[in-house]
């Protein structure tokens, strides 16, 4: 999923449809109507890409005169329930957008078709993108587009601080960090979120660069390791040295402090860059996009969307048909055109603007190690305890150990 977008308590989601009587989990529609019969497919897109689809969608059916495509453009804020609702009634769209904090809870409900991989194959995709739409090894989403975190800083107040290239470890950083305030006059070193919803994320760089994890492949809660440990000591170092704001407020706005000068360094997605060179055109030139700085090496957060098909859809061979449209390589170029959302696709990324671009070519190395979360139907319960143990420790309640101690101990009973 894009920007911070997150499922409500899927546990909730999960009882509401059980409630309502989900009797027929699993079994398929009527008889599939062939892929080059007249039909229409009913596709639910999310966001900015829910606009936007529908534009692609008219082309396609240009080409595809007897496929009408009806997209219905879904906000991120209602997405789950819209979805946990359409599943309770029976009533899932032919092909919708799935972000990876879904596809466990959407796959445990039986409701989605298993991806065809001998249409859709996992070596075109990122590693990552496809772990996205994987539950216990079986893929239900094709990867749609991707995006992953780095690290935006301001290159015309490191050369003021007397540094010229980008940070490429955790010394590095934290010392471009602190050569910021102390040189050139920054009010912070680094933006990093101190508490609150998807706290998480702006961690994921931290935990996952020093080697450790929240859950491992094995389905154990791990995140009272040495290396989780270490990653929360090395977060919460900012915030106890003045160098991170211990008290941001729902909504802040990087990008303005960013173009001040107030916050010389964040962690960011793709969609920044667009924000960064429209709003705040006087950077011009004065800032990069470096890869995360590293501990054990650099891994980043894998985010994004797949499209799913529903298990009770009468249209899987044109629904198959219009993903492969979607997500091979010259569809995911235009894709990137219209969006600029990143390509899940790898070979969408040889030629064009994606080949020439430098910062691109920065996000496309990161996604090359870049992480995803487990495909977990309570994922969200999982990360709130996290988020609580690094709140603790942003604002000095807690040492690093005593709070994932006590998250460790939520999470395992969670996980059972």
């Amino acid at each position: 999923m894009p920007r911070t977008a997150r499922t409500a308590s899927t546990g909730i989601g999960i009882a509401v449809v059980l409630a309502l009587g989900l009797t027929a989990c699993g079994s398929s529609g009527g008889d599939d109507v062939a892929a080059d019969k007249k039909q229409t497919l009913t596709v639910w897109a999310m966001g900015a890409e829910g606009e936007k689809l529908a534009d692609v969608a008219k082309v396609y059916e240009k080409a595809n005169p007897n496929i009408t495509v009806k997209v219905t453009p879904v906000g991120w804020d209602v997405a789950h329930q819209k979805l946990v609702s359409a599943a309770a009634a029976g009533s899932m769209p032919d092909v919708a957008q799935m972000g990876g904090s879904y596809m466990g809870e959407f796959s445990e409900l039986g409701v989605l078709e298993p991806v065809d991989t001998k249409t859709f194959q996992e070596k075109d995709f990122f590693p990552s993108g496809w772990e996205q739409g994987e539950v216990d090894g079986q893929a239900y989403g094709v990867p749609w587009y991707v995006d992953t975190r780095v690290l935006y800083y301001r290159t015309d107040l490191a050369k003021q601080a007397g540094i010229t290239k980008a940070p490429t470890d955790w010394k590095e950083m934290q010392d471009l960090a602190t050569a910021y305030q102390k040189k050139a006059g920054t009010k912070w070193g680094l933006s990093i979120q101190p508490s609150g919803l998807d706290t998480v994320q702006n961690f994921y760089s931290f935990l996952y660069s020093a080697g450790g994890e929240i859950v491992n492949d094995k389905g154990e809660a791990v995140i009272d390791s040495p290396e989780a440990v270490k990653a929360l000591k090395e977060y919460g170092s900012y915030f106890s040295k003045g160098l991170s704001n211990k008290s941001v407020q729902p909504g802040y706005d990087v990008v303005k402090d960013f173009g001040n000068g107030r916050v010389p360094m964040f962690f960011g997605g793709p969609w920044h860059v667009t924000l960064l060179n429209e709003g705040q055109p006087q950077l011009k030139g004065k800032w990069a996009v470096a890869n995360v700085p590293a501990d054990k090496s650099s891994v980043s957060m894998a985010g994004g969307s797949s499209l799913v098909i529903s298990k009770d859809s009468e249209h899987k061979a044109a629904a198959t048909r219009f993903i492969k449209y979607l997500t091979d390589t010259k569809g995911q170029a235009d894709w990137y055109k219209r969006t600029k959302d990143l390509p899940a696709n790898t070979a969408a990324w040889t030629s064009g603007d994606l080949a020439d671009d430098n910062d691109l070519q920065i996000f496309k190395k990161q996604m090359d190690t870049a992480k995803s979360s487990p495909s977990l139907p309570n994922w969200t319960e999982v990360t709130d305890k996290v988020d609580q143990a690094i709140a603790k420790v942003t604002q000095g309640k807690a040492s690093a150990e005593d709070a994932l101690k006590t998250a460790q101990s939520q999470i395992e009973g969670l996980v059972k």
